[in-house]
């Protein structure tokens, strides 16, 4: 009956995950940097020919690519063989892979715990993050990188009474390797230190994590070699030292901040759990000597040190912290659950300052005329409220409604074009994409007065647009090259000779 209870629950969680994660999945163009920048590399191997040894050696816009590995390049290349190109399956792997994170952290937790309650809380907890959801969505490569290290965790802890899970464990370190590169450092780290903390020191030197460890990390070693084999070294210079350890000392293309920038990430996106958060590292620390609360403590401290004394600050680089946090949140709401402790006053108002929040996003929306984000709006105000007036009446019922309002917000949020706000801040690239399509052969390089670079253009038009200063642009339309000007830039450049194409989202684009 337990086994028939433990498989029902992984079935619902996995259910209402890939609802979540592929709802609208395709409702909104690519985003710069990273999805332009993915989809255009996995295109680039999808397009070569058998044989040809792209997928071994990926280029972007027929230059060697050699800022990651290509596994997650590889895995969208294999949907657009089977459903085209286009943004749903650009995003499908990663959103299917982060997906399966939350029935993974459900099985990591009820070791963890050895109970299913704080289990369930946790993976509850997990899927209804902001962050987890919506960069898991984008074609990046976080999200299934967290999936492999859960996978880790889980093989760790069930090798404890099997040795024979430890060969799962090298085979996770690998597939983290060929997905994010040095991410495996950090990373393995934390489960290193996790064995030594939990005493597990047989399993260490057990000779199936020994075997795992060289069998799973083969492919990645072999890539590697390949790489430098072919390359030279160009490859360890840009993938090793531009890509990866440079970011540890400087700001890698402007993405700076201050070390306490990760804390003011979490503090925005994290509601409401981020009210429980405190609790439960409390109770972590509290508990530091069993397996959950020990696991949580190293891997909070170990990973938010390490990207808090980057110079390069980017805000998916917290993502993994978000296991951790949804164990302790979860622990944490187990414990109200069973106990009764409550913190009346605090959580009241910490809950009807979101519902009173809900209600002017409801206007705000009203205003911008947009259905859905009214409508989550509604239902965000609706459930903490209820969830207020529960905790005020100290029942324990307002945690199923945060969780069950948390969900149809995030869903209604997700099946709306705004969950990708990004795109907002610049020019919509499809139209002007269309217009470059329609009039330019594939492949031909073209300047823009743009101030920056737009991979998520460079994959629409099928060209290469490059930024550039407006003297150069003069130069390369004496040089017969295309531009693409905006108004300030039309009317200082000196057209004599030169052919208007057509307009699209305030750019013009014109011929030689």
């Amino acid at each position: 009956m337990r086994l028939f209870q433990e498989k029902e629950r992984l079935f619902s969680l996995l259910v209402i995950s890939l609802v979540l994660w592929l709802i609208c999945l395709g409702n909104s163009p690519l985003r710069d940097w990273d999805e332009g920048t993915v989809a255009q590399v996995a295109r680039e191997i999808w397009r070569a020919p058998l044989g040809s040894m792209h997928w071994l050696y990926p280029t972007l816009g027929g230059e060697p690519y050699h800022n990651k590995p290509p596994l997650m390049h590889l895995l969208i290349a294999w949907t657009y063989s089977i459903g085209g190109v286009n943004e749903w399956t650009t995003r499908l792997p990663g959103a299917v892979l982060t997906a399966l994170g939350v029935p993974l952290l459900y099985l990591v937790g009820c070791l963890l715990f050895n109970q299913s309650l704080p289990a369930v809380f946790a993976a509850l907890v997990y899927l209804t993050m902001l962050p987890v959801v919506r960069h898991g969505r984008l074609a990046m490569l976080d999200g299934a990188t967290i999936t492999f290290f859960l996978l880790l965790l889980f093989c760790l802890l069930k090798a404890r009474q099997n040795r024979r899970y430890a060969l799962g464990v090298g085979f996770c370190l690998g597939l983290i390797t060929l997905t994010k590169g040095m991410m495996v450092l950090p990373l393995g780290a934390i489960a290193c230190l996790f064995l030594i903390a939990d005493r597990q020191f047989a399993l260490l030197t057990s000779p199936y994590l020994l075997v795992g460890m060289f069998l799973g990390n083969i492919p990645a070693i072999a890539w590697f070699a390949a790489q430098w084999q072919h390359y030279g070294e160009n490859f360890l210079q840009v993938n090793f030292q531009a890509q990866t350890f440079a970011r540890l000392t400087q700001p890698v293309e402007g993405h700076s901040g201050p070390p306490w920038y990760y804390f003011i990430e979490l503090i925005k996106y994290s509601f409401p759990w981020l009210l429980f958060l405190p609790g439960g590292f409390y109770l972590a620390w509290k508990k530091r000597q069993t397996t959950w609360g020990c696991l949580v403590i190293i891997g909070t401290i170990v990973y938010l040190l390490t990207i808090s004394l980057m110079r390069t600050k980017l805000p998916w680089y917290v993502m993994p912290l978000y296991p951790f946090l949804a164990l302790a949140i979860g622990a944490k709401l187990s414990e109200i659950w069973q106990d009764g402790h409550f913190r009346v006053r605090s959580w009241t108002i910490f809950l009807a300052i979101i519902a009173i929040a809900g209600l002017g996003g409801c206007v705000y929306f009203f205003m911008k005329k947009e259905p859905i984000l009214i409508v989550m709006s509604i239902v965000l105000a609706i459930s903490m409220g209820i969830a207020a007036w529960l905790v005020k009446q100290r029942d324990r019922n307002f945690i199923p409604v945060l969780f069950s309002g948390m969900y149809l917000v995030l869903a209604l949020l997700m099946s709306s074009q705004s969950w990708i706000w990004e795109l907002k801040e610049a020019f919509p690239v499809k139209p002007v994409a269309e217009l470059i399509r329609a009039n330019v052969s594939p492949g031909t390089q073209i300047y823009t007065s743009f101030p920056y670079n737009r991979p998520s253009l460079n994959f629409y038009s099928n060209c290469k647009v490059t930024a550039t200063t407006l003297p150069v642009l003069q130069q390369m339309l004496s040089n017969k090259s295309y531009l693409l000007l905006d108004n300030g830039a039309l009317q200082q450049i000196n057209l004599t000779g030169s052919k208007i194409i057509g307009t699209a989202k305030g750019f013009t684009l014109i011929s030689p």
